[in-house]
Order: C-alpha cells, then sequence, then structure tokens
C-alpha cells in the first residue's frame, strides 16, 4: 500500500492544530514510528503544538531496553524531546496484556499532565479497531460497545487522540519503510495465547467473506451515529421522567427516583439506557451497572412486574432498585459486600 503523504497527514492531524501541546505514544513499532515521523513534519509548521514522545518500557523482554533507547535516539534525530517511562513493580501471573496496557496509559497520562495537559496522541489504526470489534462482539457487547474505539476520548484525566483510526496498518508500515525509519517488531504481537492475536490471525479469513477492517470501520462510524442519537433521546427522557426527592429524605443520601411507567412508553433500548443513567447518578464513581447482560436481566424482571402490578426489588452493581405498585423507581447506593443481580422478591 502507499505510503501516507505530507499533505494527507495534515488532513489527519487538523483537529490537533489547536492544542498547546502533544504527547506521541511511540513503541518502536512501524505504526508508533510513522506516527512520530508525520507528526514531527507536521508540527515543524508555523503556529503549531508542540510535539513531545515518551516510550513505555514495560521490562516483560530483554531486548525492551535497547529498543526504548533506539526510540530515543530517533526522536533526537526528528527534533523531538523524549522520554522513557519504565513499568516498575511486580508484575501479574495472569492478565499480562491488559494489566501492561492499564500501567502504560497510567505512565503515559502521568507525563502529559507533567507537560502541562498535553494531548495523548496513539497510533491506533483501522485494523486495530476490527479487531477491537471482533473482541467487543465476542463479549457480548452491545450498541455502545461496537463503536469501537473513539478517535478522542479522555483518559485517566488526559485527552487522548487517535486520528490514524481510518489509516491501514498496511499503510503506516509502508510509510515507515519509504521513509527510512528503523522500528521493531514485539513479539508477543504475534503471541497466540493472547486474545488480540488471535481476532488478528482471524481477519484474513473474515476478509474473504468481504468483513474487512474497513467494513468494521464503517460499521464502527455508523454505531456512533447510532449511539449518538440514543443518548441524547436517554438523556432528555431521564430529565422528563425524574420524581423529586421524597420529603423524608436525607439531603446527602443518594437517592433518586423515577417515573417507571412513563418510561416504559419509551423504546427497550432507551429504558436501558436511562436506567443505566439513574445507576450512575446514584452510584457516581462507582462501578456503573456492569455488563450489559445483567442490566438487560433486570430491566426485564422490572417491566414483567410493572405490567402485573408487582412491586419488586433488586441490586445491581452497589445500588438497591425498588419499584413499587404505583409504578415508579427508587434507586439507591446499597451497603457494603452486596453486589450483584439478586433475584427478584415480591
Amino acid at each position: 500500500m502507499s505510503p501516507v503523504s505530507p499533505v494527507e497527514a495534515g488532513e489527519l492531524f487538523m483537529g490537533l492544530a489547536c492544542q498547546a501541546a502533544l504527547l506521541v505514544a511511540v513503541s518502536g513499532g512501524p505504526d508508533s514510528v510513522a506516527l512520530l515521523a508525520l507528526l514531527a513534519e507536521w508540527g515543524r509548521a508555523s503556529g503549531r503544538p508542540k510535539v513531545h514522545a515518551a516510550t513505555v518500557d514495560h521490562g516483560l523482554r530483554p531486548e525492551s531496553a535497547e529498543e526504548a533507547v533506539a526510540v530515543a535516539s530517533l526522536c533526537d534525530r526528528l527534533g523531538i524531546g523524549h522520554r522513557i517511562l519504565h513499568w516498575d513493580g511486580p508484575k501479574p501471573g495472569s492478565g499480562l496484556q491488559a494489566e501492561a496496557r492499564r500501567a502504560r496509559y497510567a505512565l503515559l497520562a502521568g507525563e502529559a499532565r507533567r507537560l502541562g495537559g498535553a494531548v495523548l496522541v496513539t497510533a491506533h489504526t483501522l485494523d486495530d479497531q476490527a479487531e477491537t470489534m471482533l473482541m467487543r462482539l465476542a463479549h457480548g457487547s452491545g450498541p455502545s460497545g461496537l463503536v469501537g474505539m473513539r478517535d478522542r476520548v479522555e483518559k485517566e484525566g488526559i485527552v487522548l487522540a487517535r486520528p490514524l483510526l481510518g489509516v491501514p496498518k498496511a499503510r503506516l508500515v509502508a510509510t515507515a519503510e519509504a521513509r527510512g525509519l528503523p522500528f521493531f517488531r514485539d513479539p508477543s504481537n504475534a503471541d497466540p495465547r493472547f486474545e488480540r492475536v488471535r481476532w488478528r490471525g482471524a481477519m484474513p479469513v473474515l476478509a474473504e467473506h468481504g468483513l474487512t477492517a474497513e467494513r468494521f470501520g464503517r460499521l464502527a462510524e455508523r454505531m456512533a451515529r447510532l449511539d449518538a442519537g440514543a443518548a441524547q433521546r436517554a438523556r432528555d427522557v431521564f430529565a422528563v421522567v425524574r420524581m423529586p426527592s421524597e420529603p423524608h429524605s436525607e439531603p446527602d443520601e443518594q437517592r433518586l427516583r423515577l417515573d417507571f411507567r412513563a418510561l416504559l412508553t419509551e423504546p427497550e433500548e432507551i429504558v436501558l439506557r436511562v436506567l443505566a443513567l439513574a445507576l450512575e447518578g446514584v452510584t457516581a464513581g462507582g462501578d456503573g451497572y456492569g455488563r450489559l447482560e445483567r442490566l438487560e436481566e433486570c430491566v426485564q424482571a422490572l417491566r414483567d412486574a410493572a405490567k402485573a402490578g408487582f412491586a419488586i426489588r433488586r441490586t445491581l452493581s452497589g445500588c438497591i432498585i425498588a419499584l413499587g405498585r404505583d409504578g415508579v423507581l427508587a434507586l439507591r447506593r446499597e451497603g457494603p459486600r452486596r453486589r450483584g443481580v439478586h433475584p427478584a422478591k415480591s
């Protein structure tokens, strides 16, 4: 495939032009090296944000320290300030990739804050987006999960930008090769013990049947459009069905009441989203509503009880949910050490 041209890169980076500073996450692989070079060239123009770079050395492979030093050397050649961030401490025996990812973002976010709130820029590609969507499909994600990775989110208190989400990985490899840039290939990216690697291996077979990375990318865009519309409708409905607090409630109690009968006139997707908003309002800063299946089961039980005129009480992710015979749904935070969805009680 053809390399990414400076003109195309300028269009991809347009949304970053108003930022004060950028922090590029550079692992040393072809994707991040290509992003680094493109951003370094783009950032030389007058009025552009200052570009910095950082590499996280997870300490999981003997050669990782040497690779981080090589990235630092490349950054020096490109005129970009660079720091090596170390993941210190013991490493988990299971869930290593997930924990390494969490540590990586925490370290990068800390560096972005040190730079005065720089926007963190990563080299996630169209291929990464397709793999993410396949993983979420397999894990039972709903519409919001099938939006995939977003091109701009807040993470660890900083802004994370992914300007290359629509670009195939092969074009970034071609970009690095065309510019004569040194890069490394992490052997863990081909280790079938990791779920993402297994899905990566399945992509060529899926592409033969039309499920290409481009198709997944387009689906993500459509799901994002659908998700935005449903989210806005849910917020509007939530404002309408939310009821005043009971007169005897303490001011500091985290309680919330909904007109559940009125809510049931909405499509099921909106009912689910409104209840999720209510749960977040009661358990702000908590664990939300957990997996979508648990929320769906809870809503179905509430719906059945409302139709039969029964009272019902359930708990979901740290919140007690009680539906009265009058159709009013009351939510409040539950006590400690009580989690999950419990059987309905009339």
